[in-house]
């Protein structure tokens, strides 16, 4: 039998400063924090749960003795993709009274299920934000 995986339930990403990026990613995004503690003598984390999902915000001058991770963990290097039922207007309006400058969009793209119409922004550390719907 071959594996094959079925979904994904959280990625880590990378920051200079998990608070700062915490406020950016509940405000701009409407994700919802979540403090936790891993064990066995680790420190408080910072997760930003969405959906099904969550990403752990790591900060990335943290040693890997305290995070086991990437071996070349740096803030900014990300590419995330996210979906939303909201309409590419309303992203942009949204980003726009958010004070949030637009990369890009809307334009449409392939995603996993089809074609998705995309706008893209940054996060506080330049990793590219892609916030997508799929057409109806």
């Amino acid at each position: 039998m071959a594996l094959a995986v079925t979904g994904l339930d959280h990625l880590v990403v990378n920051v200079a400063d998990v608070e700062v990026s915490a406020a950016w990613y509940a405000r701009v995004l409407g994700m919802v924090r979540q403090d936790f503690n891993p064990g066995q003598g680790k420190a408080q984390r910072v997760s930003m749960v969405f959906g099904q999902q969550k990403i752990n915000l790591r900060p990335a001058l943290a040693d890997t003795v305290e995070w086991f991770t990437a071996r070349h963990a740096k803030a900014g290097s990300d590419d995330l993709c996210f979906l939303t039922t909201a309409t590419p207007e309303a992203v942009v309006g949204h980003l726009q009274s958010c004070s949030v400058a637009i990369e890009e969009g809307p334009v449409a793209k392939q995603g996993a299920r089809g074609v998705l119409t995309s706008v893209y922004c940054r996060d506080p550390d330049g990793s590219l934000i892609e916030i997508a719907s799929y057409r109806a």
